[in-house]
């Protein structure tokens, strides 16, 4: 092991061409390409209109989507390692990211044929579900390129720029979306649900449109990993043991870090799967309305990401991710407090959360990519989703938990806030200045 300040190792951890403009811009368009399912899709469209009355009893559609998704993510955590391992080995990193995107851009597309009626609900399910497997795959080999785009110098500010760039696709999309759809601009009949299914196909589209410069500009990975003895699908997860194994003996604040990146990750998720949930039942936010945050938050947040990069780079990721996790916490509790001052309350301390949710992902990414050894990105990567979908009941729970104890839905808001602040007390005793992998 080696300090990152002063490692050859870190200094080529990319193993493949330095960083360019380019190249940096191209792999950026694949997250704002990915806003069409992390943002309409997941969050503020599909499944908004998957657990509408259309489909079922208020409550028993909404519990069938989680369990749906539950299923999601009990396949990605099984999977996703071992994905990431045979791509890193395979030396087709760029291949397993186009296979996977427009898996997702077909699923997303097939949403067209999801009708308001509850014989279609399995359908919606399914292809949300699936979907989503998909993505963290594809997710999982594009985080794993972060270190082919970027140099130690400057993977704070590239990792910023990506995840900003999906904020800011969000917001385009979302106006798209709601002006052309939900308000009626492109003359869509208000019948059947086909504002929302037609608008599944322009965001299957939107995404395959801009997936496809990252897989031009970026060439396929070429470095140490590929130099690896490849081995069958079942006997990776006996390398998988082994490599734990080792990661354990010889970087345990690592194995500290990832779980503790599951928990706070997961309260970020919580913040914006209930954000809108919230925004309605408490803030007494209309559909048209919760769209219109939406744009505001991923404004917010994007522009803070990209600009808090910067710091990333010259400070390091974990005072980044610290002071996010705290300012996010601060905000949450001041929506509680002041949830009787109406919708202003959430325009303001909800906007303020939004400043701080994309910096804590974006320096979550790069605390990680800086120690990751050549090679086994894409393995890391792969633990990296595993461990954020083991505890990704926490948020859902607990958010469920108090709302039940004590009969509102703001005090959901508590229950996220715990999530996020038990990710900040495991974070704390984690080693800043981290050794690389080998």
């Amino acid at each position: 092991m080696a300090d990152t300040s002063s490692s050859p190792v870190a200094e080529s951890a990319g193993a493949g061409p330095r960083s360019t403009r380019r190249a940096v811009v191209a792999w950026g368009l694949w997250d704002w390409g990915s806003a069409a399912f992390n943002a309409v899709v997941t969050t503020f469209v599909f499944t908004v209109y998957l657990t509408g009355e259309s489909f079922g009893p208020s409550g028993q559609v909404e519990a069938q989507l989680g369990w749906a998704l539950a299923a999601a993510g009990g396949l990605v955590a099984v999977l996703a390692p071992v994905m990431g391992q045979r791509s890193d080995t395979s030396g087709r990193r760029k291949l397993w990211l186009a296979v996977n995107t427009y898996a997702v851009v077909a699923l997303t597309a097939a949403m067209v044929f999801v009708a308001p009626d509850p014989s279609f609900l399995w359908l919606g399910l399914l292809l949300v579900a699936a979907g989503n497997v998909l993505f963290e795959f594809a997710g999982v080999n594009y985080n794993a390129m972060l270190s082919q785009v970027s140099t130690p110098r400057s993977i704070g500010r590239v990792s910023g720029f990506g995840w900003g760039m999906g904020y800011l696709g969000g917001i385009v999309l979302l106006l798209i979306v709601y002006f052309g759809f939900i308000q009626g601009l492109f003359g869509i009949p208000d019948e059947d649900g086909w504002p929302v299914r037609l608008a599944m196909l322009v965001s299957a589209a939107w995404f395959g449109i801009f997936a496809l410069p990252v897989l031009f500009a970026v060439p396929e990975y070429r470095g140490p990993g590929v130099r690896r003895e490849r081995v069958g699908f079942f006997a990776s997860y006996a390398r998988l043991g082994r490599d734990l194994a080792r990661l354990w003996r010889e970087s345990r604040h690592t194995v500290w870090f990832l779980l503790a990146s599951a928990v706070f990750r997961d309260g970020l998720a919580g913040v914006f799967t209930f954000g809108g949930v919230l925004a309605a039942s408490v803030f007494g936010f209309s559909a048209g309305e919760v769209i219109l945050f939406a744009i505001a938050a991923n404004v917010v947040a994007g522009i803070s990401t990209i600009a808090v990069g910067a710091l990333d780079d010259r400070l390091g990721p974990k005072p980044v991710i610290v002071t996010a996790l705290i300012g996010l916490l601060v905000s949450g509790m001041l929506v509680f407090l002041l949830h009787d001052g109406g919708q202003i309350v959430f325009w303001t301390a909800g906007l303020a959360l939004c400043l701080f949710v994309g910096p804590a992902q974006s320096a979550s990414r790069t605390f990680l990519a800086r120690i990751i050894p050549p090679g086994r990105e894409g393995e890391v990567f792969g633990l990296y989703a595993t461990t954020g979908r083991a505890v990704s009941f926490l948020a859902p729970t607990l958010f469920a938990v108090f709302i039940s104890i004590f009969g509102e839905p703001y005090f959901g808001i508590l229950g996220i806030m715990v999530v996020l602040a038990a990710g900040l007390l495991l974070l704390l005793p984690v080693r800043a200045r981290q050794n690389v992998l080998t």
